[in-house]
C-alpha cells in the first residue's frame, strides 16, 4: 500500500518488533548441491503453521531487479521466482498451509492507482531512453569510451497485470513448481498448498485476508494458528492487526537505503547517468577474469512480530477514566483506521497529515483527548461511526494553520543546514593534487598517524584515477561553457558577464525549487488550494461538500475492505486531491451504504482501463486500436503525455499524475464492438478462474480427492474438516488436473519433466456466507495470548545502549564473537587469500570459484561424523566451494604443524570406520547383499518419518492431528 515512510517510522518508534531471520544455507559436496532439509525444526526457534505469499512482491524484484543484472529471458525469470520462493520456504518452514496469491482484477478504487503507476512507468521508460541517447552523444563528443549499445527489447513490467500472456504462463509454471516440490521435497510432504493465480479477482493480500477471515469463522478453526505473511507493502501490517490473530508475523526483505546501482549508460558503479564521464572500465584481475564476478550482497530477510506491536499499542492506547468499558481490540481497530488518513492505495492523504511530521502520533494524541467526548470507539468490525470521526477531524482542523507554518519552518531549516554542511565539506576538501592515505601530508609533531597501505599499487592507481576524473570534470565544464558561449573560449571563474554580474558556478549550492502556487504557510491558503487544484472558488460550498462526501465514502470503503472484504467493485474516489480536515463538517449523514451486487471487471477490460497506449502490444489487435486510433471513441483515455503536479514535493515520483479518469460506461460501450474479435485463447485469458488446492500422496486429503476424480463428480463437495487441519471449503474437479503417478511436463525448457509425480490438484472455493454476514473483529475463544516480551528499557525512547539485532525468536540466543586474536587471524587469512597464489600454498586466485573474495576454510571447520546423502567419500563433507581437490594432503602441507597431521589422520580414520560400520549394520537386500550406502540412508529416513508421525507437530495443542489412515482405497 502507498504509505511512504510508514514502515521506517514504525520500526524506529517500536524497534523490538523487528527480528532478523536465520537462514540455513545449502551445502555443496563433490560438486553436487545438497538442498536444505526443511522438514527439520526451524532454526529461528519458532514453528509456523501457515505461510502466505503475496506473489507480486516476489514477481517484480525477480523479473526486473534493481541491484543486479536482469534475467535474459522469461524462462530465467521463472527460475528466479522459484529460487526466491525456495528461500522463503526454507526460512519459514510452514507445517500446514502454503498460500500463494497473485494479484487478480482489482476493485475500481485500486485501478486508478494502477493506471497512474503504469502510465508513469511507460513515461519514465521513454524519458530514460532519450536521456541515454543524449548523454551517449555528449560523452562520445568529449572522446569518452562507452560500450556498444545493446540492441535488446526492454522488459515492460506492465505485463505483470492480469490478462496478459505472461501471467497466464506464470500460472502454468507455478503449477509445475508446486507439483515438483510436493513430489521431491520432504518439507512439503504434509502441507496443503493453495494457488490463487491472476485469473481469480482481487488483490493478492486481500485474497489472503479473505481466506483467513472465512476460515476463522468456521467452528473447526484452530485459534492458535501461527500465521506468517510475506510481502513488502506497509498495509500488510494493518491487515495483520485487523485479523486479531494473536500469532501473526510478517516476513519481508530488509530495507537497505542507498544501495549502489550501475550507471545505465556505461554499466559501471559509483555514479549516475548524469555524471557519466565515459571512463574506460577498470580491469578486475590481471586479465579481467573477474569482470563478471562482482560480489552482490544477498538480500536478507526480517520478521515483523505483530504480537510485539500489540504490546506497544496496548501501552500507548491505554486510557483511564473512560465513560465506557475499555476494549483494547477496539482501540487497535481505531488505530488502524487513523493510519488511513496518512495515505493508502485508494485515497490521497490529507494535506495537513504527513507521516514524517509525526501525523500518527498527533492523531493518537487527539484521539485520546477527544475519546471522552465521543462516548465510544470510532469503528466496530469495519464499520465507521462518522459522528465520532468528525470530532477527530475538527480537532485536526484547528491545528492545520500551525501545521503548515511549522512545515515551512522545518523545510527552511533543513535547507539551511544542508547548505552549511556543503560549505563545510568544500572548505575541508583539499586540492585534487594532494595525495591521500599513507602519502597524505601530515603536520609536524601531529599525533595522528596515517594507516599503512596494504596494496601500494592499488593506492597509486586510485590516486591516478582521482586526478584523471578531476581533469575530465574540468574538461567537461569547459566544453559546456564553450557550447553556451557559441564555441568561444570559456571565461575564467573570475570573469563577469555582459551586465557586470558574476556567473553562478556550475556546482552552486542553490537548486531550482519547484513552483508552489498554493503556499500553505501563508494566509489565504484554503482559497488558493481549491482554486489551483480543483479550479473552483472557496466560496463554492456545494463543491467542497461533494469532495468531502466522496472522501467520507472512501474512508468507509477502505475500512470495510480491510475487515469484511470488497464492499463495492465499482466505487472509486473521483478526485486527484483530498479536502482539508477542517472541511469535515456535518458528515454524519453523508454516507449510508454501497451498491449491492457489483461485479469486477474482466481481465482484458481491466487492461484497457490501466494500460497506456505504449503497452498495447499485450492486448488483442482490435482492442489495441482503440488506444491509438484518432477516431476512437475513448482516445482521450490514453494521452501521449500528461502533467505531474509535485504538490509541494521535490521529486516527480512523489507528485500526482493528472490523468483523466476512465468512464466505465463509455469503456464498455466501446469494447462491445471488439469483443467478437477475440480468439479462443484470448477469451480464455479474459475469463475469471478459481483457486486450486494441491496435496501430496502422503497427505490425508489425497485419497479423498482421487476418489472425487474417479467418481467424476461435477458437483461441489465439502472438505471433511478432520482431513485438512480444520480447513473447510468446496472442491470441484479441475479441467486440466495434476494427478499422482502421471508425468507433469515442464513449461520451462531448462527444467526437467516430473516423471514420478506425487501431487494432486483440484479447484477450491472458500466457505460462502450471506451477503450481510459480518465477520467479528475479535480474538477467538481459546486463543492463547503470547507471553509479554518487552522489558522496561524497551519503552525508553532515549535509550542509548548499543543496538544489536536479534537473530531468530529466541532473545537469549548466544551470538558468536571474536576476540582480538580472532580478528587478527581472520584478517591474516582474508588478506592472504586475496593475494592469489603468490605464496605457493595451493591454487591461484583465478582457480577459486568465489573470485578475488573467495576464502577456503581451515580444517577446524571439519565436523566428525557429519554424513550427507549421496556422499560416499570419507572427507567430502568438509569441502566447500573453492576448496582444493585433495583436502587431506593439501591441508597437511599448508596447515601442517606439530601434531596437526596426526590429528587430521585420526579424524579421517574415525569417520571412515564409522561409515563402514553403518554400511555393515544395514539390513540385507533381496539378493543377499548389503543394502549399501543408499539403502542405509533410506532406512534412516523412514525411521525419521515414523518418529515425525508419532510425535505430531500439534502435540500439546487443543486441536488434534487429522487421522493418517487412508479411508478411500481401491485397486
Amino acid at each position: 500500500m502507498g504509505v511512504p515512510a510508514f514502515f521506517r517510522w514504525l520500526s524506529r518508534k517500536y524497534p523490538s518488533i523487528i527480528v532478523h531471520c536465520l537462514e540455513e544455507k545449502s551445502k555443496e559436496c563433490s560438486g553436487v548441491r545438497v538442498p536444505v532439509d526443511t522438514s527439520k525444526p526451524n532454526p529461528n526457534e519458532v514453528e509456523f503453521d501457515n505461510l502466505y505469499l503475496d506473489m507480486n512482491g516476489i514477481i517484480h524484484p525477480c523479473t526486473h531487479p534493481e541491484d543486479k543484472p536482469a534475467p535474459k529471458n522469461e524462462d530465467e525469470m521463472m527460475v528466479a521466482i522459484f529460487e526466491y520462493m525456495d528461500r522463503l520456504f526454507n526460512i519459514v518452514r510452514p507445517r500446514r498451509v502454503l498460500y500463494m496469491a497473485i494479484d487478480g482484477v482489482a476493485p475500481r478504487a485500486k485501478m486508478n492507482q494502477q493506471r497512474s503507476r503504469r502510465f508513469r512507468a511507460s513515461k519514465e521508460g521513454v524519458e530514460l531512453a532519450e536521456e541515454k541517447h543524449k548523454m551517449r552523444e555528449e560523452v562520445i563528443q568529449r572522446g569518452g569510451y562507452l560500450p556498444p549499445e545493446e540492441i535488446k527489447e526492454r522488459f515492460d513490467s506492465n505485463c505483470i497485470t492480469p490478462g496478459t500472456e505472461f501471467m497466464n504462463n506464470l500460472a502454468k509454471c507455478l503449477r509445475y513448481y508446486i507439483a515438483d516440490r510436493l513430489s521431491n521435497n520432504p518439507g512439503w510432504r504434509n502441507i496443503t498448498v493453495f494457488l490463487s493465480d491472476a485469473s481469480v479477482p482481487g488483490e493478492g493480500e486481500h485474497k489472503i485476508m479473505d481466506f483467513i477471515r472465512r476460515q476463522r469463522a468456521q467452528p473447526n478453526h484452530d485459534p492458535n494458528t501461527h500465521h506468517c505473511l510475506c510481502g513488502a507493502d506497509a498495509d500488510l501490517i494493518m491487515l495483520g492487526l485487523a485479523t486479531h490473530e494473536p500469532n501473526f508475523t510478517i516476513i519481508r526483505e530488509e530495507f537497505k537505503p542507498n544501495k549502489p546501482r550501475p550507471c545505465s549508460l556505461c554499466g559501471q558503479m559509483g555514479h549516475e547517468i548524469k555524471d557519466c564521464q565515459g571512463m574506460a572500465k577498470e580491469k578486475k584481475g590481471e586479465h579481467d577474469e573477474f569482470a563478471d564476478s562482482i560480489p552482490v550482497s544477498e538480500q536478507e530477510f526480517i520478521f515483523i512480530r505483530l504480537s510485539i506491536l500489540r504490546e506497544y499499542l496496548e501501552r500507548e492506547l491505554t486510557m483511564a477514566s473512560l465513560p465506557f468499558p475499555y476494549d483494547f481490540e477496539r482501540s487497535v481497530d481505531d488505530w488502524v483506521f487513523m493510519c488511513f488518513f496518512v495515505g493508502n492505495d485508494f485515497l490521497p492523504h490529507l494535506p495537513s497529515l504527513e507521516i514524517r511530521e509525526g501525523a500518527i502520533d498527533r492523531l493518537v494524541g487527539i484521539y485520546k483527548d477527544v475519546v471522552h467526548k465521543t462516548g465510544g470507539y470510532l469503528t466496530e468490525s469495519g464499520f465507521v461511526n462518522l459522528e465520532r470521526v468528525e470530532l477527530i477531524m475538527q480537532a485536526v482542523g484547528v491545528a492545520e494553520d500551525n501545521i503548515f507554518k511549522k512545515r515551512k519552518e522545518d523545510d527552511e531549516g533543513f535547507k539551511r543546514r544542508m547548505k552549511e554542511k556543503k560549505k563545510r565539506m568544500k572548505a575541508e576538501q583539499g586540492p585534487a593534487y594532494l595525495p591521500t592515505g599513507q602519502f597524505a601530508p601530515q603536520a609536524i609533531g601531529g599525533q595522528g598517524r596515517p594507516h599503512a597501505i596494504e596494496n601500494a599499487r592499488h593506492a597509486a592507481y586510485e590516486m591516478r584515477m582521482q586526478g584523471m576524473n578531476q581533469h575530465n570534470m574540468n574538461a567537461a565544464q569547459s566544453l559546456k561553457a564553450k557550447m553556451r558561449n557559441g564555441n568561444k573560449s570559456s571565461a575564467g571563474p573570475g570573469d563577469q558577464d555582459s551586465r557586470g554580474m558574476k556567473r553562478k558556478a556550475e556546482d552552486s549550492d542553490s537548486e531550482p525549487e519547484p513552483e508552489d502556487n498554493v503556499r500553505l504557510w501563508e494566509e489565504g491558503w484554503k482559497q488558493r488550494y481549491y482554486k489551483t487544484k480543483f479550479d473552483v472558488d472557496v466560496t463554492d460550498d456545494e463543491f467542497r461538500k461533494k469532495v468531502v462526501k466522496s472522501y467520507v465514502e472512501g474512508l468507509c470503503w477502505v475500512l470495510r475492505y480491510y475487515y469484511q472484504g470488497c464492499a463495492s467493485w465499482k466505487w472509486y474516489f473521483p478526485f486527484h486531491y483530498a479536502p482539508f480536515a477542517s472541511d469535515f463538517k456535518d458528515i454524519k449523514n453523508m454516507f449510508t451504504d454501497f451498491e449491492k451486487g457489483t461485479k469486477p471487471f474482466m481481465p482484458l477490460e481491466q487492461l484497457m482501463g490501466v494500460f497506456p497506449a505504449a503497452s498495447g502490444n499485450f492486448l488483442p489487435t482490435s482492442w489495441r486500436a482503440l488506444m491509438s486510433d484518432p477516431d476512437s471513441s475513448i482516445i482521450d483515455f490514453y494521452p501521449d503525455d500528461f502533467a505531474i503536479d509535485l504538490n509541494g514535493k521535490k521529486y516527480a515520483w512523489q507528485g500526482v499524475a493528472l490523468l483523466p479518469f476512465v468512464d466505465e460506461r463509455r469503456l464498455r460501450a466501446a469494447l462491445e464492438q471488439v469483443y467478437p474479435d477475440l480468439t479462443t485463447d484470448e477469451s480464455k485469458r479474459n475469463s475469471l478462474g478459481s483457486d486450486v488446492v494441491f496435496v501430496a500422496k502422503s497427505h490425508p486429503l489425497c485419497d479423498f480427492i482421487i476418489e472425487l476424480y474417479h467418481a467424476e463428480s461435477h458437483e461441489g463437495t465439502e472438505i471433511p474438516a478432520e482431513l485438512c487441519h480444520g480447513i473447510l471449503g468446496t472442491l470441484n474437479l479441475d479441467d486440466d488436473p495434476i494427478l499422482p503417478n502421471k508425468p507433469v511436463e515442464s513449461p520451462i525448457p531448462m527444467l526437467r519433466d516430473i516423471s514420478q509425480n506425487s501431487a494432486v490438484g483440484i479447484k477450491f472455493m472458500d466457505p460462502q456466507y450471506k451477503e450481510d454476514y459480518i465477520f467479528k473483529a475479535v480474538v477467538l475463544p481459546g486463543a492463547k495470548i503470547p507471553n509479554k516480551v518487552l522489558k522496561p528499557h524497551d519503552w525508553e525512547q532515549s535509550n542509548h545502549r548499543p543496538w544489536r539485532p536479534q537473530l531468530g525468536f529466541n532473545p537469549n540466543r548466544q551470538q558468536a564473537h571474536l576476540d582480538q586474536s580472532g580478528f587478527r587471524a581472520l584478517g591474516h587469512h582474508v588478506n592472504r587469500n586475496r593475494g592469489g597464489g603468490q605464496y605457493g600454498h595451493g591454487p591461484s586466485q583465478s582457480q577459486h570459484r568465489g573470485g578475488p573474495y573467495s576464502n577456503a576454510p581451515p580444517p577446524s571447520s571439519y565436523h566428525q561424523g557429519n554424513f550427507h546423502r549421496g556422499q560416499p567419500s570419507s572427507y567430502s563433507s568438509s569441502r566447500q566451494p573453492g576448496f582444493p581437490q585433495n583436502p587431506p594432503h593439501y591441508q597437511r602441507q599448508q596447515f601442517g604443524g606439530r601434531g596437526g597431521s596426526s590429528g587430521w589422520d585420526r579424524a579421517m580414520q574415525s569417520q571412515s570406520n564409522a561409515y563402514q560400520q553403518n554400511m555393515q549394520r544395514g539390513p540385507r537386500g533381496d539378493h543377499g547383499g548389503h543394502m549399501g550406502h543408499r539403502g542405509f540412508h533410506q532406512h534412516r529416513d523412514e525411521r525419521r518419518d515414523d518418529q515425525r508421525q508419532s510425535q505430531g507437530y500439534n502435540s500439546g495443542r487443543n486441536y488434534p492431528l487429522p487421522t493418517t489412515t487412508r479411508q478411500y482405497m481401491w485397486k
